[in-house]
């Protein structure tokens, strides 16, 4: 028979602030033994948890009902799950959907039986409801409807797509969101507290709850990594070189030659990005000769056409492709050639790494920032629960626009300042690119004023990659 709490218990490592003394054994993982015991003791969601707030409104009202906590992993669906529990003094049984199936249910039902007959409520919370196919979740329904036991349902996945309607139409939908950076770094202090009482700096502090991004678990995970570092380096202060190297992630190397292997490689690569055919053709002919993988040389090829060529021509992205698909077909030595013909190209085309700056200033600006939420306009809204919450609502559809562009627009997140990214050269086809880009920005600028009289020059263009938009 399925027990309460611990068998089917999917995530003992939700975030969570420390409880009473005692509340778990002192082996356990960080997250289970700083887990809340009481629903003021929670971080993060005060959207539903403040006073007057949804959730809270069931606390304080003693309104037990069903419902679908969805949202990221690491925000605490399971732990609110078992303070909804504590406050109405249900037996809690907990399956996670990766485990469990019918029988699991079944037999959870036979214990939410028992503890009717002792007066008793039942909770029960299903991790991943998504996991469940239709008939798993058609299982829940009869007793759901009867009232035998009130039933949450956890997911990181739309509920609309992956919740029957059925089910969904007999729960409430609360939103989890990510945990914001200042919540974070509540939950990492202490967290660092509670292993022997750490200090960190504030820019240490900083880089910890970023590295969490949004997830409280994978911060209290990381909190005991950089507090074993901190007993093992004798230091009772976190920096950013301890946090560093408790956080620091294996390199990957290839290991088929040594030195001379990867300077001819290099030297491949710059005689490419430096617009000499003759010398790339010889570098290559030394790959060749010495033995290295042409399909090894063929993948260099296309790395080098995004990051030294991009959007000056694209076409050398699809020649490339194309030969070595050539190479594959044909073997060596015949597709050697079209390798070689691939490399002239290169060496010969426009080059720009504008795309190749802008992809590592967009993956900067991810790291800085987080997953933020998705604007609710930019939202995709093919159900009804979808368009209740506001998805979609607002969205300008640019092929109803004039010229099929919505002046004025926003596409970052909310609150985010947006970025410059992308900076044309004046070489090849993107200097045609870089003059659509100038026209677009303009009337987004004149949208945004209200201005019909402005200028065609973008100040922004004088700006370093990255630059906030004013």
């Amino acid at each position: 028979m399925a027990r309460s709490a611990d068998l089917f218990d999917p995530d003992p490592q939700d975030p969570v602030q420390p409880g009473a003394p005692g509340a778990a054994p002192a082996e356990a993982p960080l997250a289970e033994r700083l887990r809340p015991r009481t629903i003021d003791e929670v971080i993060g969601q005060a959207h539903l948890l403040e006073p007057g707030k949804p959730l809270r409104l069931a606390f304080d009202t003693r309104r037990l009902h069903s419902m679908i906590l969805w949202g990221p992993p690491g925000v605490g669906k399971t732990t609110l799950a078992r303070l909804i529990a504590q406050r109405f003094g249900a037996h809690f049984i907990a399956i996670s959907a990766v485990l469990a199936g019918v029988k699991e249910i079944r037999e959870a039902v036979v214990q939410a039986q028992a503890a009717r007959a002792a007066g008793q409520p039942t909770l029960v919370f299903v991790d991943e409801v998504h996991r469940f196919n239709k008939s798993q979740q058609d299982a829940f329904l009869p007793h759901v409807e009867s009232g035998l036991f009130t039933f949450i349902g956890a997911t990181t996945e739309n509920p609309s797509f992956e919740v029957n309607s059925a089910l969904l139409s007999r729960a409430t939908v609360y939103v989890l969101q990510s945990l914001q950076p200042q919540e974070l770094e509540r939950l990492a202090r202490r967290g660092l507290q509670a292993c022997g009482g750490l200090d960190i700096e504030t820019e240490a502090l900083r880089l910890l709850a970023e590295h969490a991004d949004g997830d409280g678990r994978r911060l209290l995970n990381a909190v005991e990594a950089v507090a074993a570092t901190a007993r093992a380096a004798g230091s009772a202060t976190v920096d950013m070189a301890l946090l560093q190297s408790a956080l620091a992630e294996s390199l990957r190397r290839y290991d088929k030659g040594g030195d001379q292997f990867y300077d001819v490689i290099s030297a491949l690569h710059k005689s490419v990005r430096g617009s000499d055919p003759d010398a790339a053709l010889y570098w290559f002919s030394r790959m060749v000769d010495g033995g290295v993988d042409a399909a090894y040389i063929g993948r260099r090829l296309i790395r080098m056409a995004s990051e030294d060529i991009g959007l000056a021509d694209p076409r050398a992205l699809s020649l490339s492709l194309d030969a070595m698909a050539a190479y594959e077909r044909l073997g060596s030595p015949e597709g050697e050639l079209a390798l070689a013909q691939a490399v002239l190209y290169l060496a010969l085309a426009p080059k720009s790494n504008a795309a190749y700056l802008a992809a590592g200033e967009a993956r900067e600006l991810v790291r800085r920032h987080g997953s933020a939420p998705v604007p609710m306009h930019l939202r995709n809204a093919p159900t009804r629960l979808m368009r209740e919450i506001g998805a979609g609502a607002a969205y300008r559809y640019a092929h109803d626009e004039p010229g099929a562009f919505a002046a004025g627009e926003r596409y970052f997140p909310q609150g985010m300042p947006e970025a410059r990214l992308y900076r044309p050269t004046p070489r090849g086809l993107e200097a045609r690119l870089g003059e659509r880009l100038a026209e677009l920005r303009r009337l987004n600028r004149q949208a945004r004023s209200g201005s019909r009289a402005e200028s065609s020059t973008d100040p922004a263009e004088e700006r370093p990659p990255g630059t906030p938009e004013d």
